[in-house]
């Protein structure tokens, strides 16, 4: 499916003091990865990153709107008359994003939680190579809408947005992504990412379909693990696949016997794996702030709230699809 130009806008002043006060936040945060590196982590890690998800769940654009990463690839990028990037370019480069993102979250394990110069320097590389990827192409084609390792869960968390939020990036398009733009339309983005397996259970053996599957395991994998130094990288990831395996087997089996439809599959995917991972996080965010077991008790009730409302909202605006071809 091709996508439809969107009007152009006019954004608000407050969004881009937004995207500069997180700009120089991430920089100061870069630079406190060097000098001061135990609080900087604990900051990054512990609070800043686990209030991610929820945003998503809310509207996948209030993250977008003000991503670092996002304003410096757009920085680099001489908008409208950059090269553009064809469906099966954009496809393969989706599946790098993928990758890219089950390579780095469990190297947390053994490398980024503890140390801050090298996660400092790799922050810093994506943050290079996103300004040169928006020189060559353009608006966001060769980064956020491609590359990003964080659009996947961007695409699966904001599937079903809460609430209306605009999107000033982009305040005129330009149709730089050829299909599944999240900015356009994220309620129709996965749909568009699979395409016409869509309609049968082939959408379990697609790249997005796998990774979906897959990913309440992975959020359970990483959460069972605890810090080691460098050489337990082979076990991160044994351990990583192996419940993402579990949880790709689980999905499958579930999906074919109750004949759940893609859309319906793919809101319960994210539920549980928005639920496990504030089921985990909540006690991080807790212990950090030193709220006290009460304190991480409120947490988790008001996280899993969010989730069992994002749910049941989702579901209540999913329009009656016919069941799958098992």
């Amino acid at each position: 499916m091709t996508l439809a130009a969107r009007p152009a806008m006019t954004p608000s002043p407050l969004w881009r003091v937004a995207q500069w006060i997180a700009l120089l936040v991430t920089v100061a945060l870069l630079a406190g990865m060097i000098v001061q590196p135990t609080l900087a982590l604990t900051t990054l890690w512990n609070v800043a990153i686990p209030l991610v998800p929820a945003t998503l769940l809310v509207n996948p654009a209030l993250w977008r709107n003000v991503c670092p990463l996002a304003t410096l690839n757009l920085l680099g990028s001489h908008g409208q008359g950059g090269r553009r990037l064809g469906p099966p370019v954009t496809q393969r480069l989706w599946a790098v994003g993928i990758l890219l993102l089950l390579i780095l979250v469990p190297a947390r394990r053994f490398l980024f939680n503890t140390n801050g110069p090298a996660l400092a320097v790799t922050v810093g590389l994506v943050a290079v190579g996103a300004v040169l990827l928006g020189r060559r192409f353009d608006a966001k084609a060769g980064f956020c809408n491609t590359l990003c390792p964080v659009l996947p869960v961007e695409r699966l968390y904001g599937q079903a947005p809460l609430l209306s939020v605009g999107n000033p990036r982009c305040a005129a398009c330009t149709l730089c992504t050829p299909i599944a733009c999240l900015d356009l339309k994220a309620s129709k983005s996965i749909n568009q990412v699979l395409g016409p397996t869509r309609h049968s259970s082939r959408w379990l053996l697609s790249g997005f379909g796998m990774f979906a599957a897959a990913f309440p395991g992975f959020v359970i994998g990483y959460n069972t693990l605890q810090d080691g130094p460098l050489g337990t990288a082979a076990l991160v990831y044994g351990h990583v696949l192996a419940w993402m395996a579990g949880s790709f087997l689980v999905a499958g089996v579930v999906v074919l016997a109750l004949r759940l439809t893609a859309a319906r599959a793919m809101l319960g995917l994210a539920a549980a794996a928005a639920g496990l991972y504030y089921w985990f996080g909540s006690r991080t965010i807790g212990e950090t702030l030193r709220l006290g077991p009460s304190g991480v008790t409120t947490l988790r009730v008001a996280f899993l709230g969010l989730v069992v409302v994002w749910a049941w909202r989702a579901v209540v605006r999913s329009p009656a699809r016919r069941p799958i071809d098992a």
